[in-house]
């Protein structure tokens, strides 16, 4: 079985660097990604028009490339956690995560006994099509598998010590869009927002856990990563396509 090369990398203190996919749906943008050297992507079921077939099929070709396919979920429900794991993800982003009961919940759905709920299914994607007994996959899946929390409300942020101490969570990841407006800024550099984004960090660094973000801004992005961040993501499909090619355009029109 594959390893989870995002976990071990957060493990050891190194810094990973990924994307999101919100419109792609060829599996082929996996390949594209780790050729282009990204550590993890993560798929986005939450605003994305993904369809579980998709979902799979892009979770096979990632598993392929070596590259660590996350996917973000649309909430914290079983079915949604349990049927994109079966479909070969590594882990899931949960977002609009509130509270320790939500965090407990997810770490539940994801995790089989004696760590969690999940159900047992140990004979298709998830297990790259080999023979493994239950006990086997269960034990993979438990050590392999990651939980993010998106922290994106004032209410994640002030009860973000208890979150993090939730058995199972693997890091926190702000949605700093979000958190501008549960702050009611609807600026993610007002100072309150940094303040909160700031508060998160900490939490995290005291629990010897990684945090990060997702910006479409380099140099914010250096900013958060020089001030602890190590779970960094960059932009998104299209908006990479869409950035490389105005610079292109506007380098030949100079």
């Amino acid at each position: 079985m594959i390893e989870n090369t995002l976990k071990r990398l957060l493990k050891s203190g190194g810094t990973a660097i990924g994307t999101m996919v919100c419109d792609t749906r060829n599996p082929a943008i996996a390949r594209a990604l780790a050729a282009a050297g990204f550590d993890y992507f993560i798929l986005d079921t939450e605003h994305g028009s993904f369809g579980l077939e998709t979902v799979s099929d892009i979770m096979q070709m990632a598993r392929l490339e070596g590259i660590t396919p996350v996917v973000r979920v649309p909430d914290f429900s079983y079915p949604f956690i349990a049927r994109t794991l079966d479909a070969g993800a590594m882990g899931v982003m949960v977002p609009r995560v509130k509270t320790r009961a939500q965090v407990e919940q997810i770490v539940a759905a994801v995790k089989y006994p004696p760590m969690g709920e999940r159900g047992m299914m140990n004979a298709r994607t998830n297990t790259d099509y080999r023979g493994m007994t239950i006990g086997e996959y269960g034990t993979w899946a438990n050590a392999e598998t990651m939980v993010i929390v998106q922290v994106e409300t004032r209410e994640a942020v002030e009860d973000i010590d208890a979150i993090l101490a939730v058995p199972g969570v693997d890091a926190a990841l702000m949605g700093p869009a979000d958190l501008s407006v549960s702050l009611g800024t609807m600026d993610i550099g007002h100072p309150k927002v940094i303040e909160y984004i700031q508060r998160v960090v900490d939490a995290a660094k005291r629990r010897g856990l990684p945090s990060g973000t997702h910006v479409g801004d380099l140099d914010m992005l250096k900013i958060w990563r020089d001030r602890g961040m190590r779970l960094l993501m960059y932009s998104h499909d299209f908006g990479l396509m869409m950035n490389a090619g105005a610079a292109a355009i506007k380098e030949l029109r100079s």
